[in-house]
């Protein structure tokens, strides 16, 4: 296959205990007709990924963490080498998720067809069947973010647009974005980072933008599998005021706090109905002793916005995520005429 070349692309995989399905997503990307470093963070894995990796000689990079850095750490291990090396681009991507062959040629055309677009992302779809993970990330003004499409048809977003959020899983970012507003919290570990880049780029005037010429093939919850249990639970809890504080500005915080924090107590009833009180406890804790890093990264954040409320209130979407139904029957009830 023919390789086409433009300025230099980075490609960041983080990987931890992924040997089962790390080798398809590095020849995936190893055979994009748009030529790039592979880099793959291996973020302490305690499988046998060093063999994987050992197997690819000098075709690819691999940065190794002593420990688990969670999504947002590892990437940043990656996005930093990248930086540091020139790297005009640089994109994410899951090690259980597979790429069409022009996938990145897809996301760089987007990218550099328009100046204001800091971030592409492409058409995640559910390895096996006909149906969508991602084709971007939404926020509400409920606080919620989720991905959107999940679950729909694969051909329901046929044109190119602009969207709130990029998933990490497989999107394209320029570094002179990542070194404006900063790169992945860290704190985050995993679940929203993606969003809270987002958000932050979008606070600073840089567009998101969706390509549906950009396929991947994701095996959805592959990762996260090898996590202690109740490991989703807890990052929820602790992540989602943290994207909440950190971004929202100020004239929206109190029609979407409100919003928020009743639906918050909610899923937290839920969580302890279903058995999940503990992990979605410890959440709490955790985004309460996060208050202050929330605090302190909100005032850098919003100090330097370059957009105004107005414009994030048009592009949030006003309504809860397809998932909350009991959340909605509720709603529904207080709101019936």
């Amino acid at each position: 296959m023919s390789h086409k070349s433009i300025e230099k692309v980075a490609i960041v995989v983080p990987n931890f205990n992924g040997q089962e399905y790390l080798a398809a997503a590095i020849d995936s990307l190893l055979d994009q007709t748009l030529s790039a470093t592979v880099i793959v963070v291996e973020n302490g894995s305690k499988d046998n990924s060093d063999d994987v990796l050992a197997s690819y000689g000098d075709r690819i990079v691999v940065i190794k963490n002593e420990k688990n850095l969670g999504f947002a750490g590892g990437v940043n291990t990656g996005i930093t080498y990248a930086i540091n090396h020139s790297f005009a681009l640089v994109a994410l991507f899951n090690n259980d998720a597979v790429a069409a062959p022009d996938w990145l040629e897809s996301l760089a055309d987007t990218i550099n067809e328009r100046s204001d677009a800091g971030i592409v992302t492409g058409q995640i779809q559910l390895t096996g069947n006909e149906l969508l993970d991602s084709t971007g990330e939404f926020y509400t003004n409920w606080g919620l973010p989720f991905p959107r499409g999940r679950g729909m048809p694969t051909a329901s977003f046929p044109r190119k647009e602009e969207v709130f959020g990029a998933s990490g899983g497989a999107s394209l970012y320029r570094t002179a974005v990542l070194h404006q507003i900063g790169m992945f919290d860290d704190t985050f570990f995993a679940y929203y980072e993606d969003t809270d880049v987002s958000f932050r780029a979008q606070l600073m005037g840089w567009k998101v933008v969706y390509t549906p010429k950009a396929i991947t093939t994701h095996r959805q919850g592959e990762t996260s599998k090898f996590m202690v249990r109740g490991f989703t639970v807890y990052q929820t809890f602790k992540n989602l005021p943290m994207l909440f504080t950190k971004n929202v500005p100020r004239k929206l915080l109190l029609p979407i706090g409100a919003r928020f924090y009743f639906a918050y107590c909610l899923i937290f009833a839920k969580a302890v109905l279903n058995g999940k009180g503990w992990p979605a406890a410890r959440g709490v804790w955790a985004a309460i002793c996060l208050i202050p890093h929330s605090f302190r990264e909100r005032r850098h954040i919003q100090r330097n916005i370059k957009v105004s409320a107005d414009y994030i209130k048009q592009i949030i979407i006003h309504d809860l995520p397809p998932d909350q139904t009991g959340l909605r029957k509720l709603r529904n009830i207080f709101t019936r005429k």
